[in-house]
C-alpha cells in the first residue's frame, strides 16, 4: 500500500502541485449516477473515473484538519486512502449520496491516523537526543544503532517503487517522460527546475509546467487503475 502512496507522493500530490487545477471536475449528477451503476456491476474503469474526479474531495476535507502540527501532504495521502476504500465499498441501495458516503471515509481514515499517532506518541524515537559527543554534537539513537548496510526489507521496497515506477513512466509519451525525468531528477539524473528544462529544450516555462501536470495526471490515474487492494 504505502510502496504505491510514495511513488504518488513525490510524483503529484507532494510536488506542491495537488491544487483543484490538477484534479479533473467533479462528475455532473447524471455522469456520476452512469459511473456508479456500471460500478456496481464490477466496471473498474468506471471506479477509476469515480476516484479521479472525486479527489479534490479530499483537498477539500484535510483543509479542515491542517494545523501547525501536521503534515498535509502525509493527510492527502492518508485521506485518498479513505476515498479509495470508500469508492470501493460504496453500495447504493442505503441511498446515501456517493459523496457524502466518501466524505466520512476519508475523515474516517484522517482520524484514525491521527488517533495513531497520538497513541505511539510516547515511544522512543530513533531521532532522540541520548547525549552530546566531546565536540558538542548531539548525538540521536539512531546514530549509534544504525547499520551502514541497507537491511533487505528496504532493498526490496526500493525495488518494487522502481519497476513501478518505471511501468507507468511507459504510459507517458516520449516529451513527457522526458520532462519528469528531467523535472525529479529519475536515472540517476539531477533534478531540474521548469525554467531549466524550458531554456534546455528551447520552449516556454508555461509549456512544460502543462506537460508536467499532464504527465502527473496520467501517473495518478496508473495509480488508481491498479491500486485494487488498499
Amino acid at each position: 500500500m504505502f510502496s504505491l502512496l510514495s511513488i504518488l507522493k513525490s510524483l503529484l500530490f507532494f510536488t506542491g502541485s495537488y491544487s483543484n487545477n490538477v484534479f479533473p471536475d467533479p462528475l455532473n449528477k447524471e455522469e456520476e449516477e452512469k459511473c456508479i451503476e456500471l460500478m456496481l456491476k464490477g466496471d473498474k474503469k468506471a471506479r477509476n473515473k469515480l476516484i479521479e474526479h472525486n479527489l479534490r474531495l479530499v483537498a477539500h476535507i484535510v483543509k479542515k484538519f491542517e494545523t501547525k502540527n501536521t503534515d498535509n501532504d502525509d493527510l492527502i495521502s492518508i485521506g485518498t486512502i479513505g476515498l479509495i476504500k470508500g469508492i470501493d465499498s460504496y453500495k447504493n441501495n442505503h441511498k446515501t449520496k456517493i459523496t457524502t458516503y466518501c466524505a466520512r471515509c476519508i475523515e474516517n481514515e484522517i482520524l484514525m491516523y491521527f488517533r495513531s499517532n497520538k497513541k505511539n506518541e510516547n515511544t522512543l524515537s530513533l531521532n532522540d537526543s541520548i547525549g552530546y559527543d566531546k565536540d558538542g554534537n548531539e548525538i540521536n539513537l539512531i546514530d549509534i544503532i544504525k547499520d551502514k548496510e541497507e537491511d533487505i526489507a528496504t532493498t526490496i521496497h526500493k525495488k518494487n517503487n522502481i519497476n513501478l515506477l518505471t511501468s507507468y513512466l511507459e504510459k507517458l509519451t516520449l516529451r513527457e517522460k522526458e520532462i519528469i525525468i528531467k523535472r525529479y531528477g529519475l536515472n540517476n539524473t539531477k533534478e531540474k527546475t521548469q525554467k531549466e528544462i524550458a531554456k534546455e529544450l528551447n520552449i516556454s516555462r508555461s509549456y512544460v509546467s502543462r506537460i508536467e501536470k499532464r504527465a502527473l495526471t496520467k501517473i495518478l490515474r496508473e495509480f488508481i487503475k491498479n491500486n485494487h487492494e488498499i
